[in-house]
């Protein structure tokens, strides 16, 4: 009797666990209202068809809820925001990234996608890069110095060879450049030999002359390096802060400019990363900093690798979610189905199809 008594209790207790499972994972009757914005790869629009990776993860998703639901689409990404803030959809499943200052005004599920902030930037031609830093006027005043230099020791062991030496260093300004041109294989230490001072002072004009030259001649091999990498160094991005040097641009709201603002660095905002490479075109000097997948996916899609390049630098790392109005009773249904989706070999396929 006692036997039985447990047995129909272990039932009972398995059975309403079961049912109390079920209704867990009941959503609402009424149609759901997800909250839509392009964001290529991950939301794409072709007519009135949606696709892309987020729009695949939800179909996989909804397999478990058999949920009816429509997708309403928004003009950006601010906007998208807020009506998930205000409760105008149920849910997004938008590539948005998981901010502090988001979270105290949405809630999120578990990421589904781990990606990165960063920078896009006109791509120009390292020759002209380099000719232009060669043909800077620093560089050039350096060499006007320098030239300036050669001649006034050539000028000087002209002044004691023109008489005693004429036959190397004839009278006038002939004589002049004789010297000019002795003064500078002294230089270069080329030792032609077919001008050397006879003269005493000539002579310690040119024991003088050749000291400086192997300083000054080491000093301007400094200076073509210098000029020519400095460029590069100055171009060089390895933190937040050096964005400074830099016109920034960001799209509005998203978490690259929730980072900006962070350090303090003013930026420009655009509605959509369309909007900001157009803005690259426009100035070698304009940086775009946004999600790193998007910004590579739009420049390869619109065959503008040649003109411009993200980055191998990132700012950060970010992880994408499902988001939800504050206190929403869907984010415990599809937060368990969505972590048991990401486990699929399904999905990884799809992260495969899209990377």
């Amino acid at each position: 009797m006692r036997a039985t008594t447990f047995l129909l209790f272990f039932i009972f207790f398995v059975t309403g666990n079961a049912r109390n499972a079920q209704d867990s994972l009941k959503i609402p009757e009424e149609k759901l209202v997800i909250g839509l914005t392009e964001a290529p790869p991950f939301v794409m629009k072709k007519g009135n068809d949606f696709s892309g990776l987020s729009i695949e993860s939800w179909s996989l998703v909804n397999r478990r809820l058999d949920s009816d639901y429509e997708f309403r689409e928004y003009e950006s990404l601010e906007a998208l925001l807020t009506a998930v803030e205000q409760g105008e959809v149920d849910l997004s499943i938008n590539p948005i990234t998981v901010t502090d200052n988001r979270m105290q005004r949405m809630d999120f599920s578990q990421p589904y996608f781990i990606s990165y902030t960063g920078i896009a930037r006109k791509s120009g031609s390292t020759v002209w890069k380099y000719l232009s830093n060669i043909f800077s006027w620093n560089f050039l005043s350096a060499i006007l110095i320098l030239v300036g230099v050669i001649f006034i020791f050539g000028l000087l062991v002209w002044i004691f060879e023109r008489k005693k030496n004429k036959d190397e260093f004839g009278p006038g300004a002939k004589g002049i450049m004789q010297g000019f041109w002795w003064s500078a294989v002294t230089m270069t230490t080329v030792g032609y030999g077919d001008k050397s001072p006879r003269t005493f002072g000539g002579r310690v004009i040119g024991f003088v002359w050749m000291f400086m030259a192997i300083i000054m001649i080491s000093t301007l091999t400094a200076g073509i390096a210098s000029s020519l990498t400095m460029q590069n160094i100055q171009d060089d991005i390895g933190s937040v802060q050096d964005l400074e040097r830099f016109e920034v641009y960001t799209v509005r709201s998203s978490s690259a400019q929730e980072l900006l603002e962070q350090y303090g660095i003013g930026s420009s905002k655009v509605s959509n990363a369309d909007e900001g490479i157009e803005a690259l075109l426009e100035n070698d000097n304009n940086l775009l900093v946004y999600d790193k997948p998007i910004l590579s996916y739009r420049i390869e899609e619109k065959n503008m690798e040649d003109d411009l390049v993200v980055l191998e630098n990132s700012l950060k790392k970010d992880y994408y979610s499902y988001s939800f109005p504050k206190e929403s009773p869907l984010l415990k249904i599809i937060d368990p189905i969505l972590i048991g989706t990401l486990k699929t070999m399904e999905w990884n396929s799809l992260i495969a199809e899209y990377k």
